[in-house]
């Protein structure tokens, strides 16, 4: 029985059917996948954070974050970059594919306790948008229970931003939120901001009085807790993902192990002082 927060009573090991209804382009080598049960509707409830095991018979299987809102209960989203054999093979299906999912996996942000009434600060590089979306997409359903967002997010290029469309047209106009873009190098036709994001972490000098989610490539959350103690924040405000390190979800395969813990049983959200307590392995 799944032992998540999310209300969930199915057996998170036995695979469902389901359809994939839509495909979008994000960037060149990330598209999102949107999954349905057979039947119409969400295969599982699940809550910001939480991941699910897509699989190709014959082909593979892989853990990625659930990227739509547990609020969105038409259908499920997977923002996957191509990066494999099995990311390729995805890459590559077209509408109506069936595949079959299982989950959810692993815990929750703390969207309804720690979090609760905090004004919140999200932080993403690349790909590591994928898993902040839902969360951000959740609080912005219940927008009255939390404080003001900041979202600040990077990417090489404009042409590498996840769910551009979504953030400019959404994100940006939603009340009470401000949405932070940079890329790596200046491009012909970007007005926006230019540099890495921690050093725009720096620039921008948030108050400290926020709950942080960083989300990205590992070099780049290395320089962003930096970024954020400079600034006078502390590690029990900050909340990461490691998602990536999971691959049986269930604690038997010993893939994601990192000292006493297991990403997938006891994660892959952790506050960033309890990774300061395992071995130097991440």
């Amino acid at each position: 029985m799944c032992n998540c927060s999310c209300g969930s009573n199915k057996n998170v090991l036995i695979p469902l059917v389901a359809v994939v209804t839509e495909i979008r382009k994000d960037t060149p080598d990330v598209k999102t996948f949107r999954v349905e049960s057979k039947n119409g509707g969400v295969c599982f409830k699940h809550m910001p954070g939480q991941c699910a095991m897509l699989s190709i018979p014959g082909v593979g299987e892989a853990m990625f974050s659930i990227t739509s809102s547990p609020t969105n209960t038409e259908f499920m989203e997977f923002s996957i970059k191509k990066c494999g054999e099995l990311t390729s093979w995805l890459h590559n299906i077209e509408v109506g594919q069936e595949v079959t999912i299982r989950g959810p996996y692993g815990n929750a942000f703390p969207v309804d306790t720690v979090l609760k009434g905090k004004d919140l600060l999200f932080i993403a590089g690349g790909i590591g948008l994928a898993p902040l979306r839902s969360v951000i997409n959740y609080v912005r359903h219940f927008r009255n229970e939390y404080g003001k967002i900041d979202i600040v997010y990077g990417a090489r290029s404009k042409d590498d931003f996840v769910d551009f469309e979504e953030m400019q047209k959404e994100w940006a106009t939603s009340e009470g939120v401000n949405l932070h873009l940079t890329i790596d190098r200046p491009q012909e036709g970007w007005s926006g901001h230019v540099g890495f994001v921690p050093d725009f972490v720096k620039e921008l000098n948030f108050d400290t009085n926020k709950s942080v989610l960083v989300c990205g490539p590992p070099i780049m959350i290395k320089f962003v807790l930096k970024a954020l103690e400079s600034l006078g924040f502390d590690k029990t405000q900050v909340y990461t993902t490691m998602e990536l390190r999971m691959k049986c979800g269930v604690g038997k395969c010993g893939r994601c192990n990192i000292g006493s813990k297991y990403v997938c049983k006891d994660g892959p959200v952790f506050r960033c002082d309890e990774l300061d307590e395992l071995p130097n392995e991440y």
